[in-house]
């Protein structure tokens, strides 16, 4: 099942997305909520009613009216109010070149253990358009990552049953301000007002029965369900990044009993995978200036067009936009 937000009538409206229509989850049964938030809440009460609507939809039986094309109406991120928003780190091949780079050895706590980070949930956005600032454009990249969204509050998970925990799974592309970034993690505290502004997810919430096709085993020694999904970033229509999914060596199960413990994760927790092998400039800047001191680096510009693929997600397309204002944040350093 293909679960979209979209905006109707000033507030977010719930639909099933089925072959390029849009059917409002009211219209499909009265006990099924109309907004993704209370939908969440309910997911063990109304999950397989939706799905027996989406089954219905695929069949030709739709008792609520006729579809809204999906290309009419103004998509939210599938999650428009998330609880929360974690970012995980689950490519070993990012981790590794990105320290390469930097001509810093591979850190063994990589393989012992997924981490996290918070960022900040009020930031989640959808496709459209992302606004920007002038310190933004100071090295502004993208991160071409997979997210899942929590369905049910739990506390002490094990990855053995993460799973259950997993609503369904949506393209994330985790924007990132490398300049501010990198200056403020020099204090030790982590990403902050590097990462803050955007995080892009969307354009659906695809249920995890909808990727069986493309599960495959997780890697010796991980726990969790995990899937072959290719992964493609292009910027003005010319690929830049191209990954697999399948290629996380932490799974999101493992990332998830991580989360949870001694804490209770909640339905509309995002969390995401962290970014793919090739999936950002950083990383593609990095390697292109190791193999050759002349290389031009690249990063995002204002009117840039940034589309994420990946097999089974759809594809999430955004727009970068300058916002019209001077004023910066970096000029405001003391004793520089």
């Amino acid at each position: 099942m293909k679960l979209v937000s979209y905006l109707r009538e000033e507030t977010d409206q719930l639909a099933i997305l089925v072959d390029g229509l849009l059917y409002n989850t009211q219209d499909l049964h009265p006990d099924l909520p109309n907004n993704m938030g209370m939908f969440l809440m309910m997911w063990e009460d109304v999950i397989e009613i939706a799905k027996r609507a989406d089954a219905n939809l695929k069949a030709g039986i739709n008792p609520g009216g006729a579809g809204i094309p999906v290309q009419n109406v103004q998509l939210l991120s599938p999650v428009p109010f998330p609880t929360s928003c974690r970012d995980g780190y689950a490519f070993r091949q990012h981790v590794a070149a990105a320290r390469r780079n930097r001509k810093v050895d591979m850190i063994p706590e990589f393989d012992q253990y997924p981490i996290f980070y918070f960022t900040n949930h009020n930031a989640i956005q959808g496709p459209g358009d992302i606004h920007c600032m002038p310190d933004h454009f100071d090295k502004l990249d993208f991160e071409l990552e997979a997210a899942i969204v929590i369905c049910k509050q739990g506390r002490n998970i094990t990855a053995a049953e993460a799973d259950d925990y997993i609503g369904g799974y949506m393209i994330m592309n985790d924007m990132s301000a490398r300049t501010l970034q990198m200056e403020e993690m020099k204090l030790n505290l982590g990403p902050a007002k590097g990462k803050d502004f955007s995080t892009v997810v969307g354009p659906v919430l695809v249920t995890p029965d909808e990727l069986e096709a493309f599960k495959i085993p997780a890697k010796p020694g991980h726990t969790g369900n995990s899937y072959s999904l290719k992964m493609i970033c292009k910027v003005n229509g010319i690929q830049v990044s191209e990954g697999n999914m399948g290629d996380m060596d932490w799974t999101f199960a493992e990332i998830v009993e991580r989360c949870a413990y001694g804490v209770n994760i909640m339905p509309g927790d995002i969390i995401g995978s962290g970014t793919v092998g090739t999936g950002c400039f950083l990383e593609l800047n990095g390697t292109g200036k190791l193999n050759d001191p002349s290389y031009t680096e690249q990063w995002l510009q204002p009117g840039d067009v940034v589309e994420m693929e990946i097999d089974g997600l759809g594809t999430l397309t955004n727009t970068i936009v300058q916002e019209d204002s001077d004023f910066s944040i970096l000029a405001l350093k003391k004793n520089v």
